[in-house]
């Protein structure tokens, strides 16, 4: 099979930052300039469509032939440009990028190309970004350009060749990750998940316009108000100002804070002593800080001329697990909705009834947060049936670890916080119900669940709510002692993983663990199997004693703080949390293509759940697609998986 590597430059006046990749395609200016591509190891070659050249008749055939192989950095984004003008096939195009961040790298093709220290001949031009802006998108009338709205080859002649140049490099750039990347192959699995997921993201989902327009113009309203309030309440011209915020409450409140995030705002609120003046502009901080306006705008940004916002999710982006990311309007990190009347308050809102909302339900911009996943909406005939797996990462955590009084619990009443509780403090599971005062166990029984099963102690229970939810401080090492006691093998996971990670780096130990994960190692590479066959890879491990002398391991990545190439540590619980949230994943992936091959038509998913969209009177029902996604593939015998769900007119959580 030969490979015909592809790099283009596009031009569309929509911007593809804010909008993403469909809405920028379908965009009736949208024009291919520049298609740089190469067979194999074959010089690069560079069609100036811009300038009036035609793509060789040959390749436009090879574009839809099956045995030629399509490669491009970013594949999603040549596939669909391309495919607007020529025949091409969705299955024949392998992603480089997604490819790159199976094997442990982060970022885009110049990040990658400097992780993997390419030589300056290989790497990514630098002058791309100014020469993309150029030309790629629209500029600003000036006298000084004529008052033109778009920059033309003809413009600037060097800056036009200098740009054909970048477009010929990028593929050299792709061409070299791939040849890197060649000796650890993408499973077939994944790439038939990588196209499905295309799929999914070209189908995209259907919003509420009415729901979207009521709630800017309600949210604008609102934000003026509050403005004119903070303005009264502290005499600044610009309230939403950070630095003249943060001197204002020093001057007032005689206290210096270093932000205004949302934590340090709720805590001065908590502070009694505070001057009433404060704690009302502190809680008109916390009304404008909400977020879901942004997902609003965003959405009216996004959204395509058939009401639809396509591009949720990205395949990969969580380079350590495989698990999807959010783009655009950001899925992955939705407000719950609490209010019960729902209907009521959704045409409240496309009706622009402020009064209404505030009398009813007082916090607006509150209420337009908890609103926003119900602007998600089926399609005409259509209903959702939303289904999602029921503690999926603490039945794979049971599962991987045996831990068998849990899987009893999972494959059967399925009351995990109760459970938990009831093994921790001894007490009988029936008398952990509301009712009776065993009930209080509940919560710690919770939180220590969200909080321990990663090596996590104390503070993982404090970040995770404990003192907010009620428990004293000192209670909490308590906490951590009896659960770690309840969950024995549990614990002897976590330091079974980082004893055979730290053999496999040092001695080139391979091994495998009874649940079937298994380590071993090349010259540059900790690679860790699942169960699923699937690989995660830890890039130049190493070990580095510590003031100790124990073995602490190391290995390149991203890190999530800096976004930079850097040296980062892990250990026993966050590698069972990478293995753990990755055969979650793997669960989930395995829902989909189950869902997929039965017809369902999945509109986006989050984390654990699926958002499917089924004709109101059809063969498809909400029962059937809970069976598909429970449907334990065959490498996961004995996992008790289980899901529930809903059937609903719009997107919620139930």
């Amino acid at each position: 099979m030969r490979t015909l590597s592809i790099d283009i430059e596009t031009y569309s006046s929509v911007d593809i930052r804010k909008s993403g990749l469909y809405k920028y395609v379908q965009s009736p200016d949208f024009e291919i300039l520049l298609f740089a591509y190469a067979y194999d190891d074959n010089p690069v070659q560079i069609v100036d469509l811009a300038g009036g050249e035609k793509i060789p008749y040959f390749t436009v055939m090879d574009l839809h032939r099956p045995e030629v192989k399509k490669t491009a950095f970013n594949a999603a984004f040549e596939y669909y440009c391309l495919s607007k003008f020529f025949q091409t096939h969705l299955d024949q195009w392998h992603c480089t990028m997604v490819h790159a961040w199976y094997c442990g790298y982060s970022g885009g093709l110049g990040a990658i190309g400097q992780a993997m220290q390419f030589p300056e001949d290989k790497r990514k031009m630098s002058e791309g970004k100014a020469l993309i802006k150029y030309f790629c998108s629209p500029c600003a009338r000036t006298k000084r350009n004529g008052g033109r709205t778009r920059n033309l080859p003809d413009h600037d002649p060097d800056k036009w060749k200098l740009f054909k140049e970048y477009c010929k490099q990028d593929v050299v750039t792709e061409r070299e990750i791939k040849k890197q990347l060649d000796p650890y192959p993408l499973p077939e699995f994944e790439h038939r998940l990588w196209t499905v997921d295309q799929l999914i993201n070209i189908g995209g989902v259907s919003i509420d316009l009415d729901m979207v327009d009521g709630a800017l113009a309600i949210s604008n309203q609102i934000t003026n108000e509050l403005t004119d309030k903070a303005r009264d309440i502290t005499g600044l011209e610009n309230p939403n100002s950070v630095a003249q915020l943060k001197q204002w409450i020093s001057d007032n409140a005689d206290v210096e804070i270093e932000s205004l995030n949302k934590q340090t705002v709720s805590d001065l609120l908590n502070d009694q002593n505070g001057a009433d003046e404060l704690k009302v502009m502190l809680r008109i901080r916390q009304e404008m800080a909400k977020t879901s306006v942004k997902k609003y705008e965003a959405m009216k940004a996004a959204v395509c001329e058939d009401n639809r916002v396509r591009g949720l999710l990205q395949f990969y982006g969580a380079t350590r697990t495989g698990r999807w990311a959010g783009r655009l309007v950001q899925v992955q990190n939705l407000p719950r909705n609490y209010i019960e009347s729902l209907d009521t308050v959704r045409e409240l809102i496309k009706k622009r009834k402020i009064e209404a909302l505030r009398t009813i339900y007082g916090n607006i911009p509150d209420t337009l947060s908890q609103l926003i996943r119900t602007t998600f909406i089926p399609a005409e005939g259509k209903q959702f049936a939303v289904a999602d797996f029921s503690a999926i990462e603490a039945r794979v955590l049971s599962w991987l670890a045996n831990e068998t009084w849990r899987l009893d619990v999972f494959r059967t009443h399925g009351k995990i916080y109760e459970a938990s509780a009831s093994a921790m403090f001894g007490v009988p599971l029936e008398l952990i119900k509301k009712g009776n005062p065993e009930y209080e166990l509940r919560s710690k029984g919770k939180v220590a669940e969200l909080a321990l099963g990663y090596q996590g102690s104390t503070g993982a229970l404090i970040q995770m709510g404990a003192l907010r939810g009620g428990l004293a401080e000192e209670d909490l090492p308590d906490i951590v002692q009896r659960w770690r006691a309840s969950n024995k093998r549990i614990v002897d996971f976590w330091y079974k993983v980082e004893r055979y990670a730290v053999d496999c780096i040092k001695n080139g130990t391979n091994s495998t663990m009874p649940c079937g994960v298994s380590f071993s190692r090349d010259s540059t590479r900790l690679i860790v199997t699942l169960p699923s066959g699937r690989k995660l890879f830890y890039l130049q491990p190493q070990l580095i004693p510590d003031d100790r002398n124990y073995d602490r391991i190391y290995y390149m990545g991203q890190g999530q703080k800096s976004h930079k190439w850097e040296l980062l540590q892990t250990y026993g619980g966050k590698l069972t949390e990478n293995i753990v949230q990755a055969v979650a994943r793997d669960c989930l992936a395995n829902s989909i293509i189950n869902l997929y091959n039965a017809g369902y038509v999945i509109n986006f998913h989050i984390h654990d759940e699926v958002i499917l969209e089924i004709p109101e009177n059809g063969n498809q029902s909400l029962d059937e697609a809970i069976s598909l996604m429970c449907h334990a593939p065959a490498w996961a015998e004995g996992l008790p998986l289980n899901a529930d769900g809903f059937v609903s007119d719009y997107y919620k959580k139930e």
